[in-house]
């Protein structure tokens, strides 16, 4: 049941307002979209349907950065979704997605252990032991399935694949086809069929895209949030959001305590406090917004469940210390540094002060 799902996929969880779109848009549509380019747009950074259904905002940004990213997709050109971890790549890939193909279920999850085979196809090894190489044998990856149906396929972290498991896909983001040479065929995509990649070049373990790659995709990168007061919304929202999907216990409004993790993430990130007269050291994570929206919901999950319903200090204080703490030793060298020069003395942070002090 839908109701049991841990995390529903975006075009089940705004299909009201897909639908809405749909219903009104009578502008062209490329091949096999469900939306129009403007309609695409429109549900990414909100507004109204032409019924007068409101449409959430799914991105806080600049407008020009989607409307560059939804006119590469209804081209043959293929999308790249480049930016620091955390800057919300995998959120807007699923919700493009999910606005073009009606589904984002089309996904390969890129890791060092991610092959060729799970990449363009495999066998069902029995049926090939028994018959040989035949169709029925064939296993399609979610790559074939989306050059069949003519849908938007999914490469998350593509960076985290090897080179040459890479370079597996230049046939197909070229020609729009793949051969099987052991059944002497191709399968050609669909016109609709087109690839939306993410990637980072700041973790560890990144494999560089090889130049013929590079050229077959249409690059838009993603910035962190320009101000506090963006990124603070953000991750209001998103926490707001996930809380609800997760069911959890209603608490008091929390935006106040939102805020002050926004400000510690972004004072450590830069290496310097928002009126940049003092300086600091930076931590080895990223203590990106993703970050903040998770220590939130942690914090939220911790106030429900053993606090007095109210995002606190001490709701805050573990889980600060365990986003921002991965080296034992630089990064807390780091945090004791920002409690001592920043937070002990800032006014209304005595709290948040004395709780971080009792953790670390």
């Amino acid at each position: 049941m839908p109701e049991a799902q841990l995390r529903r996929p975006a075009e089940e969880i705004y299909a009201d307002e897909l639908a809405a779109l749909a219903k009104g848009d009578d502008r062209a549509r490329p091949a096999n979209w469900k939306l129009s380019p403007q309609a695409v747009v429109t549900y990414l950074l909100g507004g109204k349907a032409s019924d007068g259904t409101p449409i959430s905002a799914k991105y806080v940004g600049n407008r020009r950065l989607i409307e560059t990213a939804v006119a590469t997709l209804a081209t043959d050109r293929a999308l790249m979704l480049l930016g620091l971890p955390g800057t919300a790549k995998s959120w807007v890939s699923e919700q493009l997605a999910a606005a073009i193909s009606g589904s984002s279920q089309r996904l390969i999850q890129c890791t060092a252990g991610t092959d060729e085979n799970q990449i363009r196809y495999g066998w069902n090894y029995a049926l090939l032991l028994a018959k040989g190489p035949s169709r029925e044998a064939l296993v399609k990856t979610p790559l074939v399935r989306a050059m069949e149906e003519g849908t938007l396929l999914r490469l998350e972290e593509l960076t985290r694949m090897g080179s040459d498991v890479q370079d597996t896909l230049i046939t197909v983001l070229s020609e729009k086809t793949l051969p099987v040479p052991e059944l002497d065929i191709a399968i050609d995509a669909t016109r609709g069929f087109n690839v939306i990649a993410t990637a980072n070049n700041r973790d560890k373990g990144v494999n560089e895209l090889s130049s013929a790659l590079k050229r077959r995709f249409n690059v838009v990168v993603l910035p962190s949030p320009a101000t506090l007061e963006e990124e603070t919304r953000i991750v209001v929202k998103r926490v707001g959001e996930i809380g609800g999907n997760l069911s959890l216990p209603p608490i008091q409004p929390a935006e106040k305590e939102l805020a002050r993790i926004v400000t510690l993430f972004r004072e450590i990130r830069d290496g310097k406090t928002l009126n940049g007269k003092t300086k600091l050291k930076t931590s080895t994570g990223t203590l990106s917004t993703a970050e903040a929206i998770s220590v939130g919901v942690s914090a939220w999950a911790e106030a429900a469940h053993f606090g007095d319903g109210r995002i606190d200090a001490n709701a805050l204080a573990t889980n600060i210390v365990g986003a921002v703490v991965k080296d034992p030793v630089q990064d807390s060298v780091a945090l004791s540094e920002y409690l001592e020069t920043v937070v002990r003395t800032r006014e209304g942070w005595s709290d948040l002060y004395e709780a971080i002090r009792e953790v670390i």
